[in-house]
Order: C-alpha cells, then structure tokens, then sequence
C-alpha cells in the first residue's frame, strides 16, 4: 500500500520547471469519491418552535449553535445527540407489497394484504414519472391514508441475470416498453376508524391512464387528482370524496398536442384557493391560482420564465423562478391582495432556500461560478440581510484550470444555450488540443447552472489537467427553459438535441487552439445515445466517443417516458426509423466503446447488444465493456474503475 500512494504521488504532482513548485492533480478517486472537494457540509435552519432563532448544524463535530435572527447573539450551543426524540403517532408503512397502519402504542394492523406480487401498494407508480416519488398519503387529521396501487399482471417481464448464483439465476423484472401493455393504477383510501378502505371511481379515458398529484382538501374530506391519458396529450384535474371514493367534479382540464406533464400537486392556500403548476397555459412553467366557490382560474406569476411553488402565508406566495436567467435561480414572492412582485434574493447565483414557520425569515444558501457556498439570513420585508457562512473553495491545493460559462446560439437561431469550457491546465493559445464533449442532453436536466464550478464533474477536470478541452452545454429538450425549448424534440428524440450540440461543437472548433481532428465525446443514458447519435451522423467529425447505458431504440424503453416523447412506432414510425442507431452501425467510423451495467433495469441490456449484433452483421468493429454487478449507473468502486476505463480510452485514441 505504501508504495501505491508512493507511485500516486510521483505521478500526480506536477513540478513547474521555471519556479520549482508543486502542483497537485486530481487522481481518479479524488475526481470520482472524494467527498471533501464539495463545499463543507454545513446546514442552516430555524427552530421549529422559536422562529425568531436560526440553527448552525454542522454535521461533522454534530454541534449544533442557535442565534438571535436580529441581532446574531449566540443563544446556545447543543449536540445533535442530545436532540428530544419525536413523540410517538400514528402511520402508514410498506409491508413488502402491501401497507399496514401503526397506531400510537405500536400496534400493526394489515391495511392490504395481497400475495400476487404484481400487485402493489403504498410505492411509487409509473416508474416515477410525473412528478412521482411515493405511494402513502395521509390526510391532515390522520384519520385517512391515500395509496397508490399498480397491477402488473399485463406488463411484460425482462430478464436480468445474476451471476453471482453458483450457476447463474434469472431474476425477472417487469418493464413496460413502449407501445405493449402498462401497469393498471388505482387510488385506495383507507379510513382508520372503519378499518377498511375503498378505491376513488376514477373513469376517466382507458385503464390504463394515469394518476398522479394527489393531494388533500385542508378539511381531510376530499382528494384531488390529476388524470392523464396513456397518450399524455390530455389531463383532468379531479376531486373525489375520500370517503366514499365518489367522483364530485372535474376543476380543469388542459390539453396539448406535444405532451401534458403535470408534475406538481395542488397546494392549499385556505379552504377556498390553491396554488397550480402548468406549462400548458402560457408557454412557461407558472403558477395560477384557483377559487373553489367561483370556479375561476387566473395567472398569478405572469413572467417568461419557470418558476416554481416554494411557500406561502394567507396573503402571500413565495416562489422560485429563471427570469432573472436560466442559469440562475431566485427566491421571489407575490402579494395576493395587490400582485406586486419582490425578488428576495439579490446575490448572482442559484439559490436553495428554508422559510421559516411564520414566514418572516429565510435562510438562503447560494454559489455561483466562483463563489463555493455561501449562507445568509434575510427576512421577507427586506429589512434584514447578514451572511453567516462562506464556504472555503474546496479546489485549492488541485490547481484547477478556468471554468468559463457562456452561450452559444441555438441551431434554430432562437435561443442561447449555456456551456461550461475548461482549457487544459497551463493553456497555451499558440497550441492545438483535442476536445471531449461531454453530454446528456435529455428531457429534465440542466447540465450547465451558474452554481459553483457551473456544476462540474470532477472527471471533466480531471481531463482537463491533462490537457484537453472540456466542453458542456445544455441544449434544446433540457429544463428551465419554457415549454417550446422543452418540447422541441416531441416525436423525434436526438434530432434538434444534435443540431444544438453541434452549433456549439462548430463555434468551439473556430477556435486555433482546437485540434479539429482530434474530438471526442461521452455520455451517459441519454447521453450514451447522443454519443452513438453523433457519432454515427456526424463521421467525420468525432474520433472517439464513449456511450454508457445508451438507449438504441426507443421501442425497446419504458412506456411512460418514452411515449410522452416519442410517441408509438404505430403512431411515429418516422420518428422511430429515424432515431433508431440499430441500422446506423454501418456509419460509424470513429472508434467507440460501449459501457453498461449488466443488470441495467433503465435502459434493458437489449439496447447495446443489439448494437453490437448489428455491427458485427455490418462487419464494423466496436469495442464494449460489461459491469457485470451494476444496474444503470455505475457507482462506487465500479464507478472508478468505469471513469479509468473511459479515460484510458481517450488517452488510447484521442491524445
């Protein structure tokens, strides 16, 4: 052991000939493990009883400090420890499949109880698409619970093969892939007193519809979904009587000829008004406002960009949102009585923020692209601003290049697409280097923020300390951006995504400094089907590429996700032919590697095999490295033996 940190030392520190001075580079544990290179772990929040104290947790030393929010007066020092455990109530929890209830003294009851095991309660549906990440609802008087119940008994099964069985076990999943039978949803309540439950009598359009947002009325009497055709062009918002289950009446519907993604619940203000969240009304993610006893609809944050819910008062609402700049997120709040608008947050940056109890503070935690982390305390008036934290940088000590962050016009010439660039460490312009694009590209990301380091993956370092040129950028079909960006690969997945990619690539390549025969790219997921898409339409301009779980075929995906985009092959089968890389093997030229967890239930092992099957019909030679343990993201020692292999093979074909 002495010897290898012997031998990482010699070859990971740089000695500068004209000074003498030592310069350390990241290794690829530092780039991959390393958890001291992210910005201390450090929490702020407000005493749940007191909201006029704010706590320091740091949960290294487990000490916790309070403060006077006016005056900044230390008050006491605690121990995470020494915390009054929380008294004891009633609950729901899974049982396997199933769900029981726990009351006060600790006593189980068994609220379903099937043994099919395609039936399934109290988890997440639809593959946590929707906005979906649990299955138990309880209402605000705790005498119901709410649940999602799936059955798969038409979905299809996959196999994935366990190898770690003496010899060799299939363990079957069941996936839904695009256009074949999907998991049938339903809704039960259970009402604690009666000791039973009923399901809501949700008929709208086919079985196989979906459900999601649940949320209750503040009087625990109704529930209220959002119901979506399997095609996900229409939505209804319902409510229904929790006790019965009974339909009482459809509030809104929305419509869209791309796709409907309703993502978040309805939220309470008082008896009479929510908040709603759509993209359907006004080409940007906003909230409206609805009236029960009126049954009026109106725009409450009338702004061109996405914003989203944060918090609210009876007469305010407080909330997120990009207009300040896509790459930037501020806290801002509304007036309900005058519709004034306030942006709270004034620092350059993205910010996460906690509200306290009576809404009169808030803690904000921000970083920009040179700021690592920084915390203050403000209150909503705007009378009160006091930093409290400052992150040291974790970076010194690994001198790091640059990162800059940029735009790039759209393909389309309509819109700027960020990036972030690093040069290599010591840049010099009178030299040409090669150039790895890093991508993702897909629905629901945002790889370029002006948060610390613009989002850096240490690796994208890591290579740039080896002399190449990094080059992220976030294009058309990623969030944050409005509905029209979101939605313009809507039934041909990869097409603009490419073009975006590439109007970036063409500006970067117009540079002296880059080696135009000398690039490379990689990604993941959808960013492995970029990487093989690119390689394969544009030949002559990528050398290397590395895809990981790349999707092939989107026949072969789930049918949530891969029909909101895509559509079915009976419906699209343009769009199918086009974007399929199966039959595209025979245009690669550049030399690829392929990397994917064996037991990938995301993106089916199918995918890439099929791929490699068409090359060999095609007499093309592709190279392709199995993890044999790992699922759709490689993680943990995998994961950096993943990122040396991916490494080598730049150094190998690009260098």
């Amino acid at each position: 052991m002495k010897k290898i940190n012997l031998l990482l030392a010699l070859l990971f520190v740089v000695t500068l000939a004209a000074s003498g001075e030592e310069r350390r580079l990241l290794t690829m544990e530092d780039a991959i493990l390393n958890p001291k290179l992210a910005p201390e772990n450090y929490i702020v929040t407000f005493d749940s009883e007191n909201p006029k104290i704010y706590k320091h947790i740091d949960r290294k030393s487990r000490k916790v400090e309070s403060f006077d929010i006016r005056s900044g007066r230390l008050i006491s020092t605690d121990s995470l420890v020494s915390e009054k455990p929380k008294a004891k109530h009633s609950y729901a929890i899974n049982r396997k499949n199933n769900i029981a209830w726990i009351d006060e003294q600790g006593n189980e009851t068994a609220i379903t109880s099937f043994d099919n095991p395609a039936i399934v309660c109290g988890q997440s549906i639809s593959r946590n698409e929707f906005g979906i990440s649990g299955g138990i609802f309880p209402s605000p008087d705790n005498k119901f619970v709410a649940f999602y119940q799936k059955d798969e008994s038409r979905v299809s099964k996959f196999p994935l093969l366990d190898i770690t069985t003496r010899t060799g076990t299939l363990r079957e999943i069941r996936y839904p892939m695009n256009g074949m039978a999907s998991e049938l949803v339903s809704v039960g309540v259970y009402n604690v007193a009666a000791k039973r439950y009923i399901y809501l009598k949700v008929c709208d359009f086919d079985s196989e519809r979906y459900i999601t947002n649940l949320a209750w009325s503040p009087d625990s009497k109704t529930i209220y979904v959002q119901v979506i055709d399997r095609q996900q062009k229409h939505v209804r918002l319902n409510a229904y009587d929790a006790r019965s289950g009974e339909f009482i009446k459809t509030l809104l519907t929305e419509q869209n000829e791309c796709w409907v993604e309703p993502q978040h619940p309805i939220t309470f203000i008082d008896d009479d008004r929510f908040i709603y969240t759509t993209n359907n009304r006004d080409g940007y993610r906003n909230l409206y406002l609805y009236t029960l006893s009126t049954e009026q609809l109106e725009r409450l944050t009338v702004t061109d960009a996405d914003v989203e819910y944060f918090a609210h008062t009876s007469d305010k609402v407080y909330y997120y949102s990009a207009e300040v700049s896509p790459v930037e997120r501020h806290l801002f709040v509304i007036d309900l009585r005058t519709r004034r608008t306030k942006q709270l947050t004034r620092e350059e940056g993205w910010h996460t923020c906690h509200i306290s109890n009576d809404r009169k503070y808030v803690a904000d935690n921000f970083s920009s692209l040179n700021v690592p982390r920084k915390v203050a305390i403000l209150s909503t008036d705007g009378k009160i601003y006091r930093e409290i934290f400052a992150a040291k940088d974790p970076s010194i000590g690994y001198n790091y290049a640059p990162i800059e962050l940029g735009t790039v016009k759209s393909a389309d010439g309509k819109y700027d697409n960020y990036y972030r660039l690093i040069k290599p460490l010591d840049f010099d312009a009178t030299k040409r280097y090669p150039v790895i694009l890093y991508v993702y590209g897909g629905p629901h990301s945002q790889m370029v923020r002006n948060q610390f380091q613009a989002q850096l993956r240490r690796w994208e370092m890591y290579m740039a300390q080896r002399g190449y040129v990094v080059f992220v950028m976030d294009n058309r079909g990623t969030s944050n951006r409005g509905a029209a960006y979101e939605k313009a690969i809507h039934r041909q997945c990869g097409v603009c995504e490419m073009e975006d990619q590439m109007a970036g690539l063409r500006w970067l390549m117009s540079h002296d400094w880059v080696d135009s025969s000398r690039i490379g790219v990689h990604g993941w997921s959808y960013g492995g089907f970029m990487t093989i898409s690119l390689m394969v339409n544009y030949p002559d301009i990528f050398k290397v590429g590395v895809a990981g779980g790349p999707v092939i075929d989107w026949k072969w995906y789930e049918v949530m996700y891969g029909e909101r985009y895509m559509e079915t092959e009976a419906t699209n089968a343009e769009g199918f032919a086009k974007t399929s890389l199966i039959p595209r093997a025979k245009d690669l030229k550049g030399k690829l590697l392929i990397c994917q967890g064996a037991i990938d239930n995301v993106v089916v092992w199918q995918h890439s095999l099929n791929f490699i099957s068409n090359c060999i019909s095609t007499n093309v030679q592709v190279d392709y490295f199995p993890y044999p343990l790992a699922e759709h993201n490689v993680r943990g020692r995998d994961r950096v033996h993943l990122m040396q292999k991916v490494t080598d093979y730049f150094n190998d074909y690009l260098k």
